[in-house]
């Protein structure tokens, strides 16, 4: 009889985080100072008195970045940010970081010199040390991860898996500015490919461009928590979008959710220009991914504080796991929510 032939299973079939879930099954914890793993922004480790937070991040090139419009040094201070923002979405603040750089031989050394000016400016922003990394050759194009760790108090620690029915979601900033950026870039590219005189006509959406460019991890919403004395219930940074980001709470959780469309920021320029595109602002702002703001649930408890936190807007509720994740349209009507983030596989 002859051999039955072994199928293989294609990793788009499970998507990025079936896949994390498929490979980390059954994974044993050896350390007692292990405190959170895999799942959550970041990983939660004890050490002595002291309560440290540990995340990585990888932006490989044609993938995550195109140098065709992005430069250099807005590169590596994204870079940073991105993994800074983890950090943040525990209600912790960034300590250290750790690059490391596989690259081709078509970076020169003055070209890794600008990556790393970008890379220095994010870290001198919010007091970080570079403390190590690696750096290897890559056969074509670049590969730039970062590591960071940062602290906080145990007690303080905000996680994905504790928001319960009742609860206010809020989030700091607005929604869907950083793909509508993107969107833009990609346009004025197709633009210079076909005329390489063409000049990319950028001046009027300068908020949209610097927000896929160049975002901003919000240490001054923690800041603002601390001041106000207030945790929230639970916390994530909004990296593949706000319909992703409302599943993972809830999924964690246990809970469903409603979120009401007329009360989610989105930026002028970003109406206006979702608009000339012909796209919906609200699936911009559900869907885009990279705006890196901090989507977090509050007990009722605590409206009085949430409503004097500068940038922030509560926008919908927690609710019991049965109701489902929805939206409330501005015509008041329901909506069930998809999570149709950033895909990587």
């Amino acid at each position: 009889m002859a051999q039955e032939e072994k199928k293989f299973t294609d990793v788009n079939e499970l998507g990025e985080f079936g896949l994390i879930d498929h490979l980390t099954r059954g994974i044993d914890r050896f350390q007692a100072s292990t405190i959170k793993g895999i799942g959550d922004d970041a990983a939660v480790i004890r050490s002595g008195r002291n309560t440290i937070v540990a995340t990585t991040d990888s932006l490989v090139e044609g993938i995550h970045f195109d140098l065709t419009y992005t430069p250099l040094k807005h590169l590596g201070y994204k870079a940073v940010m991105v993994n800074l923002s983890d950090i943040y979405a525990m209600n912790a603040y960034p300590t250290q970081i750790m690059v490391s750089l596989a690259i081709s031989s078509k970076y020169t050394v003055e070209a890794l010199e600008v990556l790393y000016d970008g890379i220095k400016s994010a870290c001198q922003r919010h007091g970080v040390d570079i403390v190590g990394g690696d750096m290897t050759s890559a056969p074509r194009g670049m590969m730039l991860n970062i590591s960071a760790l940062g602290q906080t108090r145990e007690e303080q620690l905000t996680y994905r898996n504790t928001a319960q029915p009742g609860d206010l979601i809020c989030v700091s900033g607005d929604l869907g500015a950083a793909y509508l950026g993107l969107q833009l870039l990609e346009r004025e590219k197709e633009v210079y490919l076909s005329d390489k005189k063409a000049q990319p006509q950028l001046d009027e959406y300068n908020y949209l461009v610097g927000r896929q460019l160049k975002p901003e991890a919000r240490k001054d919403i923690i800041d603002m928590f601390d001041q106000a004395e207030f945790l929230p219930t639970s916390m994530i940074d909004i990296s593949d979008g706000l319909a992703s980001e409302i599943f993972h709470i809830c999924t964690q959780s246990g809970t469903g959710a409603v979120i009401e469309e007329a009360k989610v920021p989105i930026h002028s320029q970003a109406e206006k220009l979702a608009f000339d595109f012909k796209l919906d602002p609200i699936t911009c702002a559900l869907s885009g991914g990279e705006d890196y703001e901090l989507l977090f649930t509050a007990a009722e408890k605590d409206l009085e504080k949430v409503r004097y936190l500068t940038d922030v807007a509560i926008i919908g509720k927690i609710l019991p796991a049965d109701q489902g994740v929805r939206l409330l349209s501005s015509g008041g009507r329901y909506h069930t929510i998809k999570a149709q983030g950033w895909k990587h596989f």
